[in-house]
């Protein structure tokens, strides 16, 4: 039995008289097993499905059977805007090819880490929160993708000239980009923006 709860919602919720549920968990399943007058499920789930998908939608072939899956399951891209434009902004940043990535936002965001992943698979990438983290120019404190700590990596900031991309979550405020911008102008000598 999954240790998380599965919620069932109010009835304004309720579909063509079907009982809602909100699943809290992706192994949720179990409970669904044991809710028999549950037709459907609607799961709210993060921005990466991958797994969490296939669970559910073999939990429910083996409940209802094959010929009946495409009635009961249906799953949807539903990324916001601002996000999709962010990681197509971050695919275009790779193929201009920079040295390195610096991504800015949360550790806990999921479409931060979501940038930092993308990043990381062509460039050293830097998630880090804020300014902060940028301890000078060959130290930087940052969470790798991947990773559930941060780490300090030296010699992160090559000498010469450098291409950098940088982005940043979409609920990353201007002003901590700002001061990410600054203090990277400043580890090259350029103050005045």
């Amino acid at each position: 039995m999954c240790a998380l709860p599965v919620q069932v919602l109010p009835g304004n919720f309720n579909l063509e008289g079907e009982t809602r549920v909100k699943l809290d968990c992706a192994l949720a399943m179990d409970a669904l097993q044991e809710a028999p007058e549950v037709a459907r499920a609607y799961v709210a789930l993060g921005s990466n499905l991958g797994d969490r998908e296939a669970t559910i939608r073999g939990a429910l072939a083996d409940r209802y059977g094959e010929a009946e899956l495409a009635g009961r399951f249906r799953a949807f891209d539903t990324i916001c805007s601002a996000t999709q434009d962010r990681q197509d902004s971050v695919l275009e940043l790779i193929r201009a090819k920079p040295h390195l990535m610096v991504v800015i936002g949360g550790y806990n965001s999921s479409n931060t880490s979501h940038l930092a992943a993308l990043a990381a698979r062509s460039v050293p990438a830097y998630h880090i929160e804020d300014a902060s983290c940028i301890l000078a120019a060959d130290a930087i404190r940052h969470k790798p993708y991947g990773n559930t700590a941060e780490t300090i990596t030296r010699d992160w900031l090559p000498d010469g000239r450098v291409t950098l991309g940088l982005t940043a979550g979409a609920s990353t405020p201007n002003n901590k980009i700002g001061e990410v911008v600054a203090t990277l102008a400043a580890l090259r000598g350029v103050t005045d923006l």
